[in-house]
């Protein structure tokens, strides 16, 4: 059907919220076009304004609420439409996780290519939260200026890098607060200015704050323009009255990026790390530690994980994209041999600093990135033991080590990649090694769907699909996957090898 486009930038118009899309924006349709509507919930009736139009789409905000959706509550935070963090927190809360299910399910259907009744067969219920507030164990504050000229800190609105200036974000820790009023005020009284990325001047870009939940020990990293801070003991002074702090950091970030963190910490004050557990396993933190920020669902999400796992004991696991060794010393405990691989040096260190702390000798770590380090392994040119280049004449006697050939075809693979998904070569070198079960934690179920399309035609077939609700208010959804061969087909390490020399 050929569109008659009548509509116009500012036109208003009444819309009836159909659906909401992956940005939280409420969707609806007028005269054949679809329409994205900033404000609005499903169900809402609502006089919208077009904002911008195209062929067959447009874009309106919310001028007036007709009826509201039986689904709409009022939201928490005053500012949560200007800051944009919390982009269903207007929906109610059992109506977010129906619709972040749905969603998963959506993709799977639609850009993995699953059967719907499979996939519906398949997926367990969303695991959600009781409190679906005050979750966030990490915080990331840019700083800035008002036209009074006075210091704000708070988060960037929607699409822009305008800082909406706020204290106490209703996602995180009390704690905030506080911190960002002492660092404030050091950089009033001791005139030391905000970084300001247009001009790339500035010393503060932002404060980086972490909790461990487990054992209240708090973090505070100031992220600046320069090799130091002038003063720096008046902040100390300011940090180190509140309870629980336990580290005061400097990260070094000269470039003009948006990248937050920069590659040289400092520690100032108290330890260079904090500690927090997941269940019985305690980790050790640093500022660029990758953690889950959600420590209340991150301990649901690796139960799910390991439920699907399904190990006895004895099993060999490669816990790829594995951070500081979260989920890999979770498997540990319940598996043979567990190989982790991780791109950020200062994170396997803490994984193997970890594996100490909990008494773990099972567990073995790499640098590098896994599209990489997997297929270096599985011809022979990686070290059990360091995780470096073998030489090629070794690769026989590394052949004949039991070890290496639990490794190289595994019980298990365990991946948590990162938003953009598994590298297609890792993909690849995980279905060369054919496991009898993979299993995909993921925090974005459109790549998740996309690479799941790509071990199904490796013969691995959809077994269990479970939603977690990492992040309450946000569109952001967590899904733990379990793959499985119809069939398992084991050659030996020395054939594998004959192959590959």
């Amino acid at each position: 059907m050929q569109v008659q486009q009548h509509m116009r930038k500012n036109d208003l118009f009444p819309l009836t919220i159909e659906d909401m899309a992956v940005g939280g924006e409420g969707i609806g349709h007028d005269q054949g076009m679809t329409f994205f509507v900033h404000g609005a919930v499903l169900g809402d009736q609502v006089m919208a304004r077009a904002t911008k139009v195209k062929k067959t789409y447009g874009y309106a905000r919310v001028e007036e609420i007709l009826r509201p959706s039986e689904n709409r509550v009022p939201e928490a935070c005053p500012i949560a439409r200007q800051c944009g963090g919390c982009q269903l927190q207007a929906l109610s809360y059992e109506k977010q996780k129906a619709w972040k299910e749905e969603r998963v399910k959506n993709d799977l259907i639609r850009i993995g290519g699953f059967a719907p009744d499979l996939v519906d067969e398949v997926t367990e219920p969303i695991l959600g939260m009781e409190e679906p507030f005050r979750y966030r164990n990490k915080a990331q504050f840019p700083l800035g200026k008002n036209r009074a000229g006075e210091v704000i800190s708070g988060f960037y609105a929607v699409r822009s890098h305008r800082i909406i200036p706020i204290d106490d974000c209703l996602l995180g820790v009390p704690e905030n607060e506080r911190i960002l009023n002492a660092v404030r005020d050091y950089m009033q009284v001791c005139k030391v200015e905000p970084y300001d990325e247009r001009t790339g001047r500035g010393l503060v870009r932002h404060v980086l704050i972490r909790k461990g939940f487990a054992t209240g020990q708090i973090m505070v990293c100031l992220i600046i323009n320069g090799s130091h801070l002038p003063w720096q003991q008046e902040l100390i002074d300011r940090l180190v009255r509140m309870k629980g702090m336990t580290s005061i950091s400097v990260n070094i970030n000269r470039r003009q990026t948006n990248v937050i963190m920069g590659d040289e910490t400092h520690c100032v004050w108290g330890r260079e790390q904090i500690v927090d557990a997941i269940g019985d396993v305690a980790f050790a933190i640093s500022p660029r530690s990758f953690y889950q920020v959600n420590p209340y669902q991150t301990a649901r999400l690796y139960h799910k994980a390991l439920e699907y796992a399904d190990l006895k004991g004895q099993e060999s696991v490669w816990d790829l994209y594995c951070g500081i060794g979260t989920i890999s010393l979770f498997l540990a405990r319940k598996a043979g041999q567990v190989y982790g691989v991780e791109i950020i040096p200062e994170a396997i260190e803490d994984a193997k600093a970890n594996a100490k702390r909990n008494g773990i000798g099972n567990a073995h770590f790499f640098v590098g990135k896994a599209e990489e380090i997997l297929p270096k392994f599985y011809e022979g040119k990686v070290s059990l033991a360091q995780g470096a280049r073998e030489p090629e004449k070794r690769a026989r006697s590394l052949a004949r080590d039991p070890a290496v050939g639990s490794a190289l075809h595994p019980d298990v693979i365990v991946v948590d990649p990162p938003r953009k998904g598994c590298d297609d070569i890792c993909l690849q070198a995980m279905l060369k090694m054919q496991p009898k079960r993979i299993v995909y934690v993921s925090c974005d179920p459109a790549t998740l769907a996309r690479d799941l399309k790509v071990l199904t035609e490796g013969d691995y077939s959809l077994r269990k699909v479970c939603p977690v609700d990492q992040f309450p208010q946000t569109t952001h959804v967590e899904t733990v996957v379990l793959m499985s061969r119809a069939e398992w087909h084991h050659s030996s390490c020395e054939e594998k090898f004959d192959l590959l020399i």
